[in-house]
C-alpha cells in the first residue's frame, strides 16, 4: 500500500500526495511517541484501498462528508479522500456503479431502486444513514396568494402549521380554468422528495399520478404534474415560471425566501416526523472487496455526524461556514444558516424554531434501519414503480440486502472502544425495525414488518392486486 500525506491546493482543498517510505516511517514513529501517554490507542484498520473519491450533490445534508474531510476524520482512519460535486443524481449513481466514484451521498431510494432494477440495475448498499428531515415544499408567490384565503391563522395572524395540501386546490382549479397545467418539481423519481411530495398531496386529497412499466412519467391519472429538476436549479426554474412549486432539500427552499420568489409551505418534519433522508452508498462489490475500508469510512462519517449535533448543535455555525464554500454547497452562509441552526423561515419574516429540522446524530439518525428501507419500497409500490404485488418477506429481504447495520455496528464498536462515541449512542439490540409510528401528517400508522397492510391503508394509491 502506498503512503500518502496531504497538501493544500490553490482552492483550499486537501488532496492526497505521495510521500516517501522513510518519511512515512518517521511520521508513524513520531505519532506513536506523541500518542503513547494519552492512554488507549485508536485501532487503525488495515484498509484495502486508502485513496478514495466520493461524490455529492450541493445540499446541506452532504455535511457529514464535508465535516469528515475538513476535520481530518477520514485521515484518522488512514483514508485519503477527494470529494467531488456531481451534476445530478443520475450522474452520481452512474459514477458509483462504474467505479469512477468509490461511494457517494445518495437519495435513500437510490440504492433500493438500483438493487431491484428500477432504472439502472446494480447492487448498491449502505452502512450509514446521513440524516433525518431537512426537506421542504415551496410554492411560487402566485400560488401562495391563492392558498392563503383558506388557511387558518394563529393569534399573530400567521398561518397555522402544518398546512394541508388541500389548500392547493384553489390554485389547481384556477390554473385549470385558464387551461394551464399545475407543475411541481422534485429532484429524482426515486427521491425522498418525490415520495414526500406525493404523500403530502395524497393526504390532502390530490392525486399525484402513477407510474407504469410503459409510462415512467409518473403522471398517469394525475391532478398535478411532477417533473425532475436538479436541486440547485430549483429557485431559478420557479422564478422562470416553468414550475409552480417544488420539493427539495436545503438550502434551496430558504433560497426562495431570500430571493422573494416563493414560500415554503411545509417541511418534511411536518409530513413525517424524523424521516430518514440521505444515505451513503457504495456498490456491494466494493464493500466485499474492501471490507475494512467500508468500516473505516463509516467510522469517519459517524464521528462527523456526532460533531454536527453535539452540545445542542454548538458546531452548526462552523458547519455553515464549511458548507458555504464553493467546494461544497456554495450558497450564501446566511441562507444555509436559516435552517441549519435550528430555525426555518416560511413566508419572509415568519421564522420559527425547528430544532430538529436537520438531524445528523440524535435519535439514532446514522443507523441504517431496515424499516426505513421498507418505507421507501412501499412508496415505490404505492405509486406504481413496483408494478406488481410483492409479499411482505420480499420487502424485508430487499431491505436486508441493501441496508448493512452489520458494518455500522463494527464501526460503532470501534469508536466506543476508542472513547469517541458513547455506548448509549448506538441501538445495539435493534432488530433493524423502528417501532410502529403514526407521526405522519395524515396520522396513518406505519409498521415496517407489515408493508402490504400499510400500502392498502391509503385512500389514494395502488392496493393489493392493482396495477397502474
Amino acid at each position: 500500500m502506498e503512503n500518502y500525506m496531504t497538501q493544500t491546493t490553490t482552492n483550499g482543498r486537501l488532496t492526497p500526495k505521495l510521500r516517501s517510505p522513510i518519511a512515512a516511517l518517521a511520521a508513524g514513529f513520531l505519532a506513536a511517541c506523541v500518542m503513547a501517554p494519552l492512554g488507549a490507542q485508536a485501532e487503525m484498520l488495515d484498509v484495502e484501498k486508502d485513496e478514495l473519491k466520493f461524490g455529492f450533490i450541493k445540499l446541506t445534508d452532504m455535511a457529514p462528508l464535508a465535516v469528515a474531510y475538513e476535520l481530518g476524520y477520514f485521515e484518522d482512519e488512514g483514508l485519503f479522500v477527494t470529494l467531488e460535486p456531481q451534476a445530478n443524481w443520475k450522474v452520481l449513481l452512474d459514477g458509483v456503479i462504474t467505479g469512477e466514484l468509490d461511494g457517494a451521498h445518495m437519495l435513500a431510494g437510490q440504492p433500493l431502486a438500483a438493487t431491484i432494477g428500477y432504472g439502472t440495475q446494480a447492487h448498491i448498499v449502505t452502512p450509514f444513514s446521513m440524516d433525518l428531515n431537512g426537506n421542504a415544499i415551496t410554492v411560487s408567490n402566485a400560488v401562495w396568494e391563492l392558498m392563503k384565503p383558506s388557511l387558518a391563522t394563529d393569534a399573530q395572524g400567521l398561518p397555522q402549521h402544518p398546512i394541508s395540501a388541500e389548500a392547493l386546490k384553489p390554485a389547481i382549479e384556477s390554473f385549470a380554468a385558464e387551461g394551464r397545467p399545475f407543475n411541481l418539481g422534485m429532484v429524482f423519481p426515486v427521491s425522498t422528495h418525490n415520495y414526500e411530495l406525493r404523500y403530502w398531496l395524497a393526504a390532502g386529497g390530490i392525486n399525484p399520478g402513477f407510474y407504469s412499466p410503459e409510462d415512467v412519467s409518473g403522471q398517469i391519472g394525475a391532478d398535478v404534474y411532477l417533473s425532475v429538476t436538479p436541486p440547485p436549479q430549483m429557485p431559478a426554474t420557479l422564478e422562470a415560471g416553468t414550475i409552480d412549486g417544488y420539493a427539495v432539500g436545503e438550502p434551496w427552499n430558504q433560497a426562495a425566501v431570500f430571493k422573494k420568489i416563493g414560500v415554503p409551505v411545509i417541511t418534511d418534519y411536518e409530513i413525517w416526523k424524523n424521516n430518514p433522508e440521505k444515505v451513503f452508498g457504495m456498490t456491494a462489490d466494493f464493500v466485499e472487496q474492501n471490507p475494512n475500508t467500508a468500516i473505516a469510512v463509516t467510522k469517519a462519517l459517524i464521528r462527523a455526524a456526532k460533531w454536527l449535533d453535539e452540545n445542542d448543535n454548538a458546531n452548526r455555525g462552523e458547519a455553515v461556514d464549511i458548507l458555504a464554500r464553493p467546494d461544497y454547497v456554495g450558497a450564501d452562509a446566511a441562507v444555509i444558516a436559516n435552517s441549519m441552526t435550528g430555525t426555518f423561515e416560511y413566508e419572509q419574516g415568519d421564522k420559527r424554531e425547528v430544532p430538529d429540522f436537520n438531524v445528523f446524530y440524535r435519535h439514532f439518525a446514522t443507523y441504517p434501519y431496515y424499516s426505513d428501507a421498507v418505507w421507501y419500497l412501499t412508496q415505490m409500490r404505492r405509486w406504481g414503480q413496483i408494478a406488481e404485488d410483492k409479499p411482505d418477506d420480499w420487502y424485508a429481504d430487499v431491505a436486508k440486502s441493501v441496508y448493512r447495520p452489520d458494518i455500522y455496528l463494527k464501526a460503532a464498536r470501534m469508536l466506543v472502544d476508542e472513547g469517541l462515541i458513547d455506548e448509549a449512542d448506538v441501538p445495539w439490540d435493534s432488530d433493524g425495525y423502528r417501532p410502529a409510528t403514526a407521526d405522519f401528517i395524515d396520522g396513518v400508522s406505519y409498521d415496517g414488518r407489515t408493508p402490504n397492510a400499510y400500502i392498502d391503508s391509503f385512500a389514494i394509491g395502488l392496493k393489493t392486486g392493482e396495477t397502474p
